[in-house]
């Protein structure tokens, strides 16, 4: 076991196998449908979502985990003897996550004081989050201490970047999770807005008219950042549209030196604000 356990939630979207091998903890999401609630990834899957959420006509409603969910994980490893625990939230400019952590962290060292808990806001969501949290868990494997897993996580908040699109932004627009591109929601049909993510908030990157333009545009953006056959980790998301991830995956490997990559679809509570056939990249340079 390693001397710092990591804790996050299912929207990191990382792939089950992720999350296993490098033995992250993680705390489901809440989706409110009609009268149900589920819980991300838990008592509802990807396939299963995606194919109904076309037909919804009231959007389903998501909430972060409570004080109570975190606090009973950090209890449990507590339990199990860990004396030292990072918890890596997405942006707490889009979710309650990090504060409702932060109140658990309170709860427990009330509780069970020898246990550290630090508690990071990644200002960033999907699989930049994702990376973040990837990145801590093989610092702690490697037997680093809390504050060297914090500093590793912190120093990724600033060049890990998000650049996604879809053919529609209602999802994003109809959850309130628009930020600064509101004024792309109005594009025409055949316009594909591009989207990222500074400061914690959704803002506009630009807009083509087709996918494969978009796309273009996505590994232009990423040669801005890292230069000329930078050298990247890279994660290809998507909600229900794995082939237009590997359209993009194609792009992006003829042109930079991927040093690690892989594709991950959006969890559930992510997916409902993107809707299905959402595309993009998440990355930082190496």
């Amino acid at each position: 076991m390693s001397n710092v356990a990591i804790v996050t939630d299912s929207t990191t979207s990382l792939p089950n196998e992720i999350f296993q091998s490098l033995d992250i903890h993680w705390v489901p999401y809440y989706i409110h449908r009609e009268k149900e609630t589920l819980r991300d990834l838990v008592t509802v899957q990807r396939d299963e979502f995606y194919q109904w959420l076309p037909t919804a006509t009231v959007l389903p409603r998501t909430a972060c985990p409570g004080p109570g969910d975190y606090a009973e994980v950090y209890e449990r490893l507590a339990h199990t003897g860990v004396c030292e625990i990072a918890s890596i939230h997405m942006t707490s400019k889009g979710s309650g996550a990090f504060q409702a952590a932060t109140i658990a962290k309170d709860m427990l060292q009330a509780k069970i004081p020898h246990v550290r808990i630090r508690v990071i806001d990644t200002l960033n969501t999907s699989l930049c989050h994702g990376w973040m949290v990837i990145e801590a868990a093989r610092a702690a494997r490697q037997g680093k201490a809390l504050d060297d897993v914090v500093q590793i996580a912190e120093k990724m908040i600033p060049i890990t970047r998000m650049i996604q699109t879809a053919d529609t932004l209602k999802y994003l627009y109809m959850g309130g999770r628009i930020g600064k591109a509101k004024h792309l929601v109005g594009t025409l049909l055949n316009i594909k807005p591009l989207i990222g993510m500074e400061q914690g908030v959704i803002v506009p990157l630009g807009q083509a008219r087709s996918r494969h333009q978009a796309y273009e545009a996505m590994v232009d953006l990423i040669e801005s950042a890292v230069g000329k056959k930078g050298a990247i980790k890279i994660a290809y998301v998507h909600a229900a549209a794995i082939e237009e991830a590997k359209k993009i995956q194609a792009l992006v490997e003829q042109r930079f030196v991927c040093v690690e990559s892989f594709i991950a679809e959006l969890s559930p509570a992510l997916g409902v604000h993107t809707g299905p056939g959402t595309a993009g990249v998440c990355y930082f340079p190496v």
